[in-house]
């Protein structure tokens, strides 16, 4: 679809708008918001920028003297995130507000100043957070202040065109955020179905002729007959990872030579191996740990993301929230076991709540848990059907990913066009 200029154009004097239609109005930031005067003890749900938009998030993690400290933004005000500019330069970091919260003090929260559509600044400070708001930032946390933004000059259509391009962007970019959508549900349907079909295979086996048996445990239900059921201390010595003491100590951490692996670096993405870490240990620091061989299966045994596994691509230490599987018995392959325990998460993490506590895995819980094993050989082809499974699902959710970016650069794109008056959608 092709759309109409404006007839006459000027030079913004903006470097990030360039030029606009001659009608508009230079103006400083300051001079259409003011900051929202702080104050603390909001009884408001919580709330956060996720997105692109003001949403309710999860007050269990608050605990009543965070809460406190809290500030209230309300429907029709804007919040800006002023911190951290330089991590995840795609983060959207301004919203326009359409429900009652609360939210950090670290956030900013604007209200109108004068007469103005709020979904068209909802869309004109977007454009100025994705082309300019990044560049402001000072110091190691990249932060900027009302002030910082208050001083930069934008261009302002009258308030019945700002209305006019606010519902046009509303409903084209309606459209677009519904193919998202529609593609972000295809991702999770696939990653379900992949876990499915990686359950079955590590449960049931390939053979969907095979007599089967029960196994005597719930998640686990009826196994291939010839499969022998026992526990994890039958085909492994179960260690638990250590943590030298003090923590942070520097003559432990904070070192170069020995990877230190922790419970988020094992739950940080879905791959098999872990290949590298963040920190590391040094010489002294992996004298008071664990240290584990390439090859060895780990599995995080504390906290919310307890009963991940992964497998060492390197030599590393662990710390305490982490146990491995040391000498496996050579009828026993890591992959496969990896992908049995990868299989199992939910239902153990269920399975080990204790009320509002923290849950864990102690190593004897973890030495007792059962599975179903089959024969090596049989262990080696069901692996190598799950990789094969894994490489299909992973190419049809790269595509998908594809798209949602090519659909994410044209609502951008478009955003642009229209908040800086190369298109006129006046009479659209």
């Amino acid at each position: 679809m092709s759309f109409p200029r404006y007839s006459k154009y000027k030079e913004s004097g903006v470097e990030w708008l360039g030029q606009v239609p001659e009608h508009w109005t230079p103006i400083r930031y300051k001079n259409v918001f003011q900051e929202k005067e702080f104050t603390s003890g909001c009884t408001l749900p919580s709330g956060a920028i996720s997105f692109g938009r003001v949403v309710f998030k999860n007050d269990e993690a608050l605990n009543e003297a965070t809460k406190a400290t809290y500030q209230e933004v309300l429907s029709g005000e804007f919040l800006i995130n002023p911190i951290n500019l330089n991590y995840d330069l795609k983060s959207l970091r301004t919203a326009f507000s359409q429900i009652n919260t609360c939210v950090s003090p670290a956030y900013i929260v604007l209200k109108p100043k004068t007469d103005l559509a709020g979904n068209y600044f909802k869309y004109q400070l977007h454009l100025f957070d994705i082309r300019h708001m990044k560049t402001l930032g000072a110091g190691v946390r990249q932060t900027i202040t009302f002030a910082d933004i208050g001083s930069c000059f934008t261009q302002m259509p009258p308030l019945s065109e700002q209305t006019r391009i606010a519902a046009f962007l509303d409903q084209e970019t309606a459209k677009i955020d519904a193919l998202v959508a529609e593609q972000q549900w295809l991702m999770e349907l696939l990653k379900e179905k992949r876990q499915a079909v990686i359950s079955h295979a590590v449960t049931k086996g390939l053979n969907p002729k095979a007599a089967l048996k029960p196994s005597g445990i719930e998640w686990l239900g009826d196994v291939p007959a010839h499969w022998r059921v026992m526990p994890m201390r039958m085909i492994s010595n179960v260690v638990r990872g250590a943590s030298p003491r003090p923590a942070g100590d520097p003559r432990y951490f904070g070192g170069d030579e020995v990877p230190w692996v922790t419970v988020a670096e094992i739950t940080k993405d879905d791959a098999v191996y872990l290949t590298e870490t963040e920190s590391f240990l040094t010489q002294e620091g992996a004298t008071h740990s664990n240290l584990f061989r390439v090859g060895t299966l780990i599995y995080s045994n504390s906290g919310a993301t307890l009963g991940v596994p992964k497998i060492l691509g390197i030599d590393a230490c662990a710390n305490d929230g982490v146990v491995a599987f040391l000498n496996l018995d050579r009828e026993v392959q890591a992959e496969f076991l990896y992908h049995y325990l990868a299989s199992i998460t939910d239902s153990i993490r269920e399975k080990v709540k204790q009320g509002s506590g923290q849950p864990n895995l102690n190593t004897d819980i973890v030495k007792n848990l059962r599975f179903g094993l089959p024969p090596l050989e049989e262990q080696e082809l069901i692996v190598r059907r799950i990789t094969d499974l894994a490489d299909q699902f992973g190419s049809l959710t790269a595509e998908a990913q594809r798209a949602i970016d090519l659909l994410q650069e044209r609502r951008n794109a478009l955003i642009s066009a229209v908040v800086t008056g190369q298109i006129d959608v006046r009479n659209q």
